[in-house]
């Protein structure tokens, strides 16, 4: 039987949740008053080329263990990749152990029992296939065959990379919460160079999903990644100016990225964020929406439930532009004299909405600017809000693109770009935890020449 199999799977599941239900037993017997662990392993196969010659094959059986008890308000926290009874013990003694040397956080302890995912639905993140080395290999070899086809331009390759996971994951706590899932995750990417009159350029693509079936085909792949790579070669700088600024839908997730850093309570309660005391104040346009949605089948941020055992629920986190909630784990929400949101661990599917303009609709209404296709550089201050990234993309005049650019730097403050927030594109980049359209700024400093 394949460890893929349906009920081997379901099998291991329970064994893991058998040792969390033994290690936070432990724990208890050691003198927690209250513990939380969690435990995840994971089967994959990673698979990597370069001109078309296989380069690297892994295989990963990998599991690990992480125990945090609670003396009162002190807190300890250990870890373990040796799942053995002697190594789980010990593991559960040093958490023990380290407890009784840090100090008093009257903040610290498990979430609020009645919060637990006790009763979780089922998200349909399960999809196995065999790890089947040889059709790993096909997948990278047609990604890289049919980029380096597409042109004669395309003169080098950075390679091609199929991954597939398959694991199990386990959250348990001395409320009696025991709680666990399965779920797979596949992905394909190919990364090409092309050459014209000296100048070299590089472009990629890639495809995700929960189930290896609607991955994007290894020649859609590398087509796209050809023809991304194509469309650089030319690229120029440009005039020192103040534009308009379209971020593409590839990397308009990442601005929305910025936005969660400010929300989220690590940052608030440390007076670390230029969105301080902004619940229920307007921080984007008054169209503005963002909804949260962690149950979407298949969706590749949905989970039943937080790092800390919270249920997940919908979110309308903004709201015609205000917003409505922060993001809070159970610490950060004592710190703020709050209630968890949830968010031990991140975001769970975000829904940008739109505001209907197709791709030329987006580019007729930036009129004359800068489409961004891609950012370099860790240029952003979530303190102060103040942004500076280097660019690549393509200039756009009268609502047409004109030649790619290059080697520029566009600046701003965060609070600024995202009230000035002009339009959301209709067509919706799906391959992330973040769903959403182009997105197009009013103005911005464009540095080059």
């Amino acid at each position: 039987m394949s460890f893929e199999n349906e009920g081997c799977m379901q099998q291991q599941l329970t064994d893991i949740q058998e040792i969390v239900a033994d290690v936070l037993k432990l724990a208890k017997q050691k003198g927690a008053t209250q513990a939380e662990a969690s435990m995840s392993k994971v089967r994959g196969i990673a698979v990597s080329s370069r001109l078309k010659e296989v380069e690297t094959v892994e295989f990963t059986n990998d599991g690990g263990l992480g125990i945090t008890v609670y003396q009162g308000s002190k807190k300890g926290s250990a870890s373990t990749a040796d799942l053995s009874p002697s190594a789980l013990k010990l593991t559960v003694e040093k958490a023990i152990e380290i407890a009784k040397y840090t100090g008093d956080d009257p903040c610290s302890g498990l979430a609020d029992p009645d919060l637990m995912a006790y009763d979780y639905p089922e998200l349909d993140l399960y999809h196995p296939i065999e790890l089947d080395t040889d059709f790993a290999i096909e997948q990278v070899i047609k990604a890289e065959t049919s980029a380096l086809g597409f042109d004669p331009r395309i003169s080098n390759s950075d390679g091609a990379s199929y991954n597939a996971n398959l694991g199990s994951k386990v959250y348990g706590n001395s409320h009696g919460l025991n709680a666990g899932y399965n779920s797979t995750r596949y992905s394909l990417s190919c990364v090409v160079i092309a050459e014209q009159d000296g100048e070299m350029q590089r472009d990629y693509s890639y495809t995700v999903d929960r189930d290896a079936a609607l991955l994007a085909s290894p020649e859609q792949v590398g087509i796209e990644a050809a023809e991304f790579t194509l469309g650089r070669l030319g690229a120029r700088q440009i005039k020192t100016a103040k534009v308009p600024v379209l971020f593409h839908r590839d990397i308009a997730a990442g601005l929305m990225g910025h936005f969660i850093s400010a929300i989220s309570g690590g940052n608030l309660y440390r007076q670390s964020s230029f969105l301080l005391d902004s619940l229920g104040k307007q921080v984007l346009p008054d169209w503005f929406e963002i909804s949260e949605r962690p149950h979407i089948l298949r969706g590749l941020a949905s989970s039943p439930f937080d790092h800390e055992g919270v249920k997940t629920k919908d979110l309308q986190v903004v709201t015609a532009g205000i917003l409505n909630s922060y993001l809070l784990t159970s610490y950060s929400a004592r710190k703020m004299k709050m209630q968890t949101t949830g968010h031990a661990g991140g975001i769970h599917n975000w829904f940008i909405k739109n505001s209907g303009q197709s791709d030329l609709e987006m580019l007729a209404t930036l009129g004359t600017g800068l489409l961004v296709t891609e950012l370099m550089g860790q240029g952003v201050n979530v303190v102060t809000g103040d942004y500076s990234r280097g660019a690549a993309g393509f200039w756009v005049e009268n609502g047409i693109i004109q030649y790619p650019v290059h080697e520029i730097t566009i600046a701003g403050n965060l609070a600024d770009m995202l009230r000035n927030i002009v339009a959301v594109g209709a067509v919706t980049e799906r391959r992330g935890s973040i769903q959403t359209g182009s997105i197009l700024i009013d103005e911005m400093q464009v540095a080059g020449e």
